[in-house]
């Protein structure tokens, strides 16, 4: 292997390989970027055993070969380097058994990894693919991956749900995120998603989402699905990312949707900025046994408070709009913020089912996306626990 490449070139593709392997633990096959020179065009790439990343990069090729190197050493090394100071030369020595890289004066030697490690990568399927903005996924995973399991174990709700709807002539994605006590959907339309995808949906495990959205720009990509596997791929075909999907059976979540719409609900409208600056001042006053809001309840107003033992009591009252005979509920505090910090609605409703049942929040603005929260179970004045949906 011989080539010249710009540093500028390539470090990006050398970021986005590094940030899928291990830095230190697991199988040294699995710590590896691999450099493969072919067709005039420098390929780098990396995997964990699941993600896999390949990048593709115009360089001066004088002999093609493959090496694998330790990954995130090779980019820390390349990352420092600077562009201005020439060239990058890369190259193996007559045995295969480093790579060298130079730049000027500088001379750097790597070990090169046993070829036989080199594992084959999926290969993109050309037919069926759909454009995409990368920048609208990225948005809808913000949206979701909040309210998604983090415990892996806990197997359908450790990911997120994107499936394919039709009712009455009405094609949707829906996009859904559940962890026990909060819920988060967000639909859209696309027809050529919704061929794409399989009826039963598509569920992608959370621990992968961090990954694709560092991949992601707000251009065009195409994406594809293997019976095993979606594909991302940039407009211009340079780089790849793609990731293995779950096969778990999604609980049923339009049982509690429904709730929302029984005649007996209370509705609650608040300007949105004005009710987290509120939760913001009253979470000082949360403790590890009290981390709940009280909400109280006037045709024209809601109260907010807090109490702790330790930290004392605050309490502040906004304008609002409230409707229904339920007086008054309780919220864990900071999930309430961040369900609020995801909406660009200026006023938003709360929908209340009951002190210990599911409450939505929608808002205007935000006329695709809905979020459940369950309320805080509210045993003595100063004692809760949380509820599961």
């Amino acid at each position: 292997m011989f080539l010249k490449v710009n540093r500028d070139d390539i470090i990006e593709g050398l970021q986005k390989s590094a940030n899928i392997i291990p830095a230190k633990t697991g199988a040294a096959f699995l710590r590896t970027i691999w450099l493969h020179c072919e067709n005039g065009r420098l390929n780098i790439m990396s995997t964990d055993s699941n993600l896999e990343f390949m990048g593709a990069y115009q360089a001066e090729i004088t002999d093609e070969g493959l090496a694998g190197v330790q990954g995130r050493a090779f980019y820390d090394l390349v990352r420092q380097l600077r562009s201005n100071q020439g060239e990058l030369v890369i190259k193996t020595d007559g045995e295969n058994q480093n790579l060298l890289v130079e730049q000027k004066s500088r001379k750097y030697k790597f070990p090169v990894n046993d070829p036989e490690w080199f594992q084959k990568f999926s290969t993109f399927p050309e037919n069926g693919t759909v454009f995409w903005s990368g920048d609208f996924l990225h948005e809808i995973i913000d949206k979701i991956s909040f309210c998604i399991s983090d415990e892996d174990s806990m197997e359908a709700i450790a990911c997120l749900y994107m499936v394919p709807r039709e009712e009455e002539g009405n094609k949707r994605i829906e996009v859904c995120g559940l962890n026990g006590h909060q819920f988060a959907m967000f639909n859209f339309v696309n027809d050529d998603i919704f061929e794409l995808f399989p009826q039963e949906g598509v569920l992608i495990q959370k621990k992968y989402l961090a990954e694709l959205k560092k991949w992601l720009t707000a251009d065009e990509i195409e994406l594809a699905i293997s019976d095993k596997r979606m594909f991302f791929r940039t407009g211009d075909k340079s780089e790849t990312f793609t990731l293995p999907m779950s096969y778990y059976q999604y609980p049923n979540y339009h049982n509690f949707l429904a709730k929302l719409n029984d005649d007996d609900v209370c509705k609650l409208q608040v300007k949105r900025d004005e009710l987290v600056e509120a939760l913001g001042r009253v979470s000082l006053f949360n403790t590890d046994s009290n981390r709940c809001a009280y909400f109280s309840f006037a045709p024209t107003e809601v109260t907010i408070y807090s109490q702790g033992q330790e930290t004392g009591t605050a309490r502040e009252a906004i304008d609002a709009t409230y409707t229904g005979a339920l007086e008054k509920i309780a919220f864990p505090t900071k999930n309430l913020i961040e369900i609020l910090n995801h909406f660009n609605s200026e006023t938003v409703t709360f929908t209340l089912t009951g002190t210990e049942a599911p409450c939505g929040i929608s808002g205007e603005d935000d006329p695709d996306y809905n979020v459940i929260v369950m309320p805080m179970m509210i045993q003595e004045e100063t004692y809760y626990t949380e509820e599961s949906a």
